[in-house]
């Protein structure tokens, strides 16, 4: 939970629409489907197969969250949302990882996720001055 709540300050501090209490809810209820999974079952067979149904449960819900906050611009034609749903998407691995126990990996994977959000904008940006603005595929005078 305290994870995701970062995540969400992130996206929080950006004025995106899904900020902390999203991203912390998310990933305590993909932690707690996984975790509470392995309380259901005595052996270790039905744990991974009841694991295994939670975790999928978790990656086929949650892109029903993330679609909720891309939104498409009918005037220009653009998207927007895209990396606010990524954050919503790993926040919910992150949470099945730490539900599963696996707390290195979440660890690795949170240093990543920082990494991306911190200095992928920035890189972006100077990639666009550097190269010039992306192409608009829409545009019959880009082709």
């Amino acid at each position: 939970m305290l994870i995701g709540g970062l995540i969400g300050l992130n996206r929080d501090l950006h004025n995106k629409p899904a900020g902390v209490r999203t991203h912390a809810l998310v990933a305590l209820s993909a932690a707690l489907a996984v975790a509470g999974s392995k309380l259901v079952s005595s052996s270790a067979a039905q744990q991974a197969d009841i694991a295994s149904r939670a975790i999928q449960g978790v990656i086929t819900g949650i892109g029903f969250l993330g679609a909720g906050v891309i939104l498409r611009d009918a005037g220009e034609g653009h998207v927007h949302g895209l990396t606010t749903a990524a954050t919503i998407w790993v926040t919910a691995i992150l949470g099945v990882a730490c539900g599963a126990g696996a707390y290195a990996e979440v660890g690795l994977g949170v240093v990543f996720v920082f990494a991306v959000l911190m200095v992928g904008g920035p890189l972006e940006r100077f990639s666009h001055r550097f190269f010039g603005p992306p192409r608009d595929e829409g545009d019959p005078h880009t082709r």
